[in-house]
């Protein structure tokens, strides 16, 4: 028996893990009220290798600098790198108060200490930036208003490297799918834990926002969960305005 919040595409995650085509497979409703949470896709931004410049990623900053400021609140902003999410929180330095940053060689007492910055009802945002695929974008729970929004920063695609150009020519040639097997379904893998962090409990209210125009693309959104839907699609101009509108309702 396999269970989990994050086993989709099922079909990818059985025949991985040794499932047969007549397996039983069976996708339970959330229990979760979607009017508790706003999900939104940041519609002119991009992660993609070609566009890392300043640029890009002062724009990436301004939308977790307008994100995070909507609501006092314990936030969480994950990146697809180290070297992404150093960089931004360099630049980050003078323009966004409140920010703690996951280091790469944490013990358990330096994570304990990370996670205790999260506290209920802060009288000042906490900021965390994170990585994607480490310890704080799965297995922590913190429920209520510990956490009340999100921002991801990428797709979380896969580092190119040999094993995983095999992995994807063996997948071409049997499933015809080896782009999705090697790199989309592991990637998306880590969007879905990185948002599971801010909706922990039925009673909690969040904002998760994705910053990458390749979530618009079918390929992508089709990953999505059901209880994604409907999704926002934003600019920075439009999501300041959904984001505020969500919080007035909450």
């Amino acid at each position: 028996i396999l269970f989990s919040a994050t086993l989709l595409p099922i079909k990818y995650y059985m025949d991985q893990l040794g499932g047969n085509e007549d397996d039983y497979a069976v996708y339970a409703p959330s229990s979760f009220n979607k009017e508790n949470r706003l999900i939104m896709v940041g519609a002119d931004v991009s992660t993609k290798y070609t566009r890392r410049n300043e640029k890009e990623y002062r724009k990436i900053l301004k939308y977790i600098i307008e994100f995070t400021k909507a609501k006092t609140g314990n936030y969480m902003v994950f990146f697809p790198s180290y070297q992404m999410m150093q960089t931004v929180a360099d630049m980050a330095k003078d323009e966004l108060d409140g920010i703690v940053v996951q280091d790469s060689n944490m013990t358990e007492e330096e994570r304990e200490a990370f996670l205790d910055n999260f506290v209920e009802n802060p009288k000042e945002s906490r900021i965390g930036f994170c990585v994607m695929g480490g310890i704080f974008s799965e297995g922590i729970d913190l429920k209520y208003n510990r956490l009340i929004g999100a921002v991801i920063v990428g797709t979380g695609l896969p580092m190119v490297c040999n094993e995983r150009e095999l992995f994807r020519s063996y997948f071409d040639e049997k499933r015809g799918k080896g782009f999705d097997y090697a790199y989309l379904y592991q990637g998306m893998n880590k969007v879905l834990q990185s948002a599971g962090r801010v909706i922990r409990t039925n009673e909690d209210r969040g904002a998760i926002l994705l910053l990458d125009e390749r979530f618009l693309s079918p390929q992508y959104y089709q990953l999505f969960p059901r209880e994604w839907y409907p999704f926002e699609i934003v600019n920075l101009k439009s999501m300041i305005s959904t984001v505020k509108a969500f919080w007035d309702k909450c």
